[in-house]
């Protein structure tokens, strides 16, 4: 067994947590999939009353980036005019910025702008029966690529250069890992665990004193062993295609990952930037994603 220490303890939490307090557990769907919370709820504080404001919080995002709802407001920045400016909302906004900024730094191994890729493959909303042709994926390409859009954070704008889908399920679901812990913290709640979709944040510790400790699963047939993460203001999230299927798509050839990488795990800050480095080691694969992995440790990050 490896284990994942976090290199800084808040001691004020563990100044304030109570032994004799309990753990209450929440849950339900979310984006395809489902979230889960263990947390140590302040006096006063009603389990319905935070699962209210959790699944409040949750419908917001899946309003704004779902690539599955037409009325999403990413749908609609997809079907925008070439050359239209759309002013984006808070979260919409922050989850561009992260993404553009990981792509540029990976060269494009992780890419928000594969909407047309994603159903091409029939990853997406609309089921495919056949493989598309080279004619398709050259024409779904030509409509992708990270560099087309013009983001300004000043004022949030956007700009749709024309044909360019978005698909922000790679680091969409970190996002709102980190919104629900945040949410937490609004509440009161200073010591939790919170997931969605095998993509953890750990804020605090447990009542007896332990860290929120989480396993990570080893892919079949991995010789390598199990690694138990100590999530104390850490997320943790892990990309792979093991369980359904060779679905992570390299935005620089328009097809699926084949460079023998099953899982990608990666240990950050938040949750955002650790689904989307996942994704993006994935399809960077041993060399070169060794290659960042150690770039990205040796300043202190994942």
């Amino acid at each position: 067994m490896r284990i994942a220490l976090p290199a800084v303890i808040d001691p004020a939490a563990v100044a304030a947590h109570d032994p004799a307090a309990a753990i209450v557990d929440l849950g339900g769907e979310t984006m395809g999939t489902r979230w889960h919370v263990r947390a140590v709820l302040p006096a006063g504080m009603t389990v319905a009353a935070v699962g209210a404001a959790i699944v409040a919080r949750l419908d917001g995002i899946v309003n704004e980036m779902s690539h599955w709802s037409p009325t999403s407001r990413l749908s609609r920045f997809n079907r925008a005019d070439a050359g239209a400016w759309v002013t984006l909302p808070p979260d919409f906004a922050h989850v561009v910025a992260g993404g553009l900024a990981i792509a540029a730094a990976t060269g494009g191994a992780f890419d928000p702008t594969i909407g047309r890729l994603v159903e091409l493959w029939g990853f997406g909303p609309t089921p495919v029966t056949t493989s598309p042709t080279d004619f398709a994926l050259a024409q779904a390409k030509a409509a992708t690529g990270w560099q087309r859009l013009t983001y300004t954070p000043g004022d949030r704008r956007l700009r749709q250069p024309g044909g360019l889908s978005l698909d922000l399920s790679g680091i969409a679901k970190g996002h709102a890992v980190d919104a629900i812990a945040d949410v937490l913290a609004q509440c009161g709640v200073r010591h939790a665990l919170t997931e969605i979709g095998g993509e953890f944040v750990g804020r605090g510790i447990r009542p007896d004193g332990e860290p929120w400790w989480v396993d990570l699963e080893v892919p079949p047939g991995s010789d390598l062993a199990p690694l138990r993460i100590a999530l104390h203001r850490l997320a943790v999230a892990t990309s792979g295609d093991y369980r359904r299927g060779a679905h992570t798509i390299d935005p620089r050839t328009g097809r699926s990952v084949a460079n023998g990488v099953v899982s990608a795990s990666v240990i950050h800050a938040d949750a955002l930037t650790a689904d989307a480095w996942a994704t993006a080691l994935t399809v960077l694969g041993p060399g070169e994603g060794g290659h960042w992995r150690r770039r990205t440790a040796s300043r202190g990050g994942s």
